[in-house]
């Protein structure tokens, strides 16, 4: 049967995340599927095989898995109570001007998400320390209490805090430690020009390089490539902007070196599914809630 594409919802549009708890009691298999979005499992009961990247993980209480953005994955469960906790979130939404390097360690480029559950497998502690950040995550979604998506910002940069930490094979916090400090001085010149025009050719003189080599080493060390990289930067701005400042949509365009409206409402839509009015709308609903 042909691999599918699962459409994530999310409930609260301030985060973007899912977490919910699944309950099983009957033998199955969910068949071949795949989701932008990364995805980390906690067992709490029972018994899962989750199957991605050529392995099979069983899983027993207390057990954790990640996966990462659009690896195909399926589970089988075995019958009787069975329940687990699913969270599955845009991870480029958690990186802002401060941690925006880290992203970097995330991108998937070299080496898959899922690479890192050896981390659970060897490491008791760091296993329970992501499992409670899950189950904390999944009590402050269900809770709603003032505040509650700082809680879970924080709590997910700390899971991310964790695999660095513990990456003893060096798949993250080691990996292209030259290529990442290269790039540092283009990540600030974007950041600091974001109201205006960033080009290419600017940051090819910031990490002096030709042109071609550039685009080619910009796009290898953070999944993205350079254009689609300021426009995603942009969009956080202007998303910022629509939140907290009292401006018109054309304004915001101006605020953050789009002013061709065609052009920013396609990036906007890009990024978030719909028009950076609908956005503020949606927004501001769910805060008056």
């Amino acid at each position: 049967m042909q691999a599918y594409q699962e459409k994530i919802e999310y409930e609260n549009p301030l985060l973007s995340i899912k977490v919910w708890q699944a309950k099983r009691n009957v033998e199955g298999t969910f068949n071949w599927h795949h989701h932008p979005e990364c995805e980390l499992l906690l067992i709490q009961k029972g018994l899962l095989d989750v199957d991605v990247a050529g392995e099979t993980h069983r899983m027993e209480e207390g057990d954790v898995v990640v996966l990462g953005s659009s690896q195909l994955h399926r589970d089988r469960s075995y019958g009787g109570p069975l329940e687990y906790l699913v969270l599955q979130l845009d991870l480029q939404t958690f990186f802002d001007q401060s941690t925006i390097p880290y992203l970097q360690y995330f991108n998937e480029t070299k080496v898959p998400l899922s690479a890192m559950n050896y981390i659970f497998r060897e490491n008791a502690e760091a296993r329970r320390q992501v499992a409670e950040c899950i189950r904390e995550i999944y009590e402050e979604a269900h809770r709603k209490e003032s505040g509650y998506e700082l809680a879970v910002n924080l709590l997910i940069k700390k899971i991310l805090l964790l695999l660095i930490r513990n990456d003893t094979m060096g798949y993250l916090a080691n990996q292209d430690r030259v290529e990442r400090i290269r790039l540092k001085p283009v990540l600030d010149y974007v950041e600091e020009g974001i109201t205006g025009r960033v080009t290419v050719e600017d940051a090819c003189r910031l990490a002096n390089m030709s042109y071609y080599y550039f685009v080619k080493f910009f796009k290898k060390s953070m999944g993205l490539s350079f254009t689609e990289y300021v426009n995603f930067r942009k969009i956080k701005r202007a998303e910022q902007l629509l939140l907290t400042r009292d401006l018109s949509v054309s304004e915001v365009g101006d605020q953050i070196g789009m002013p061709n409206m065609a052009h920013f409402y396609k990036m906007f839509k890009r990024f978030n599914q719909c028009s950076p009015k609908d956005f503020q709308r949606k927004m501001l609903a769910w805060g008056r809630k």
